[in-house]
């Protein structure tokens, strides 16, 4: 099935939800500013996209949804196929979007990029017994995980959690855009139905924290991270089980996300607290062949999409 696209600038208004990744909150923070819409055939996908420059292209545009889950707002029938799209008024060379979880992917030809474990309330909780050791043993030690709605958090524990976040991504050398600014969590915190929650030590500091929100009938863990100062105590495990809680208390799945690569160190913590798996599908759309094409003469094969900006 195809259809015929369009982009709106609108700042993705027209794929708004009540959900986490398609909210107000979620796309000023992420810097949303146009919709991709693709109506046709009696069915209309509305997604959150940030438009950007191709450099050295004489102003050739791509697109990328924002980081998580965002997928699209879905109505009518069967998901339309990328390749009957009339692309051209869209005049994009391409597009890159993540999908939700747990739902039908918002256009045919999705592809499977890998897996996020997740803990179902409706199965038997699973905790990895050496996790459950040192969870109890931090207990002992006088930790304490808050859970507070995000509108709650003052800004001494924001920033305490990004201070903890912050010092994460250095030792995990992440890229640049992993790195942001304490008003990035103070908007996506805005969202109502967001948590920050702090492993306090027993003398009061921020040891580990996490983002979590409601998106598409589940809890996400967004971000976390540990402060350098109490690696060893290891207290965002105590965290992920206050998360896993959370989950229970609510009654819906809590997506604690994938590993950087399959089966990897990142993965395998996760596992520790998981119960099932859910697919993260991703779509890579060439909306202009020749220009795609293109760009893309001289540059190695690779699995990262789209190809002319890999690293």
């Amino acid at each position: 099935m195809g259809g015929r696209a369009e982009l709106i600038d609108d700042r993705g208004t027209a794929a708004e939800s009540d959900d986490f990744f398609r909210s107000r909150a979620f796309y000023d923070a992420e810097g949303v500013s146009h919709t991709l819409r693709v109506e046709g055939d009696g069915n209309e996908v509305a997604m959150p996209v940030v438009l950007r420059e191709i450099g050295g292209s004489d102003g050739l545009l791509d697109a990328i949804t924002p980081y998580g889950y965002p997928g699209a707002v879905v109505s009518g029938g069967a998901p339309p196929d990328p390749a009957q799209v009339d692309w051209l008024p869209t005049r994009l060379v391409s597009v890159f979007a993540r999908d939700r979880l747990g739902h039908e992917p918002c256009f045919a030809r999705a592809t499977q990029r890998s897996v996020v474990q997740v803990h179902d309330p409706a199965k038997e909780r699973s905790l990895r017994s050496r996790f459950a050791d040192q969870i109890r043993r931090n207990h002992r030690l006088g930790y304490r995980v808050l859970a507070l709605r995000g509108a709650d958090a003052s800004v001494e524990q924001r920033l305490g959690f990004h201070a903890a976040y912050t010092e994460t991504m250095r030792r995990a050398d992440a890229a640049p855009d992993y790195f942001f600014p304490p008003e990035y969590f103070g908007r996506i915190l805005e969202f109502e139905r967001s948590w920050l929650l702090l492993c306090r030590t027993p003398e009061g500091a921020t040891a580990a924290g996490a983002v979590a929100a409601l998106s598409d009938g589940m809890l996400h863990y967004y971000l976390g991270g540990t402060a350098d100062a109490h690696l060893d105590e290891s207290p965002f495990k105590n965290v992920a089980d206050a998360m896993v809680d959370l989950a229970d208390e609510l009654d819906v799945r809590l997506n604690l996300g994938g590993g950087v690569h399959r089966g990897d160190g990142l993965e395998d913590f996760k596992r520790g607290f998981a119960n099932a798996e859910l697919p993260f599908r991703t779509h890579e759309i060439v909306c202009d062949p020749g220009a795609y094409e293109q760009l893309s003469e001289g540059r190695p094969e690779s699995d990262f999409f789209p190809v002319y900006r890999a690293p």
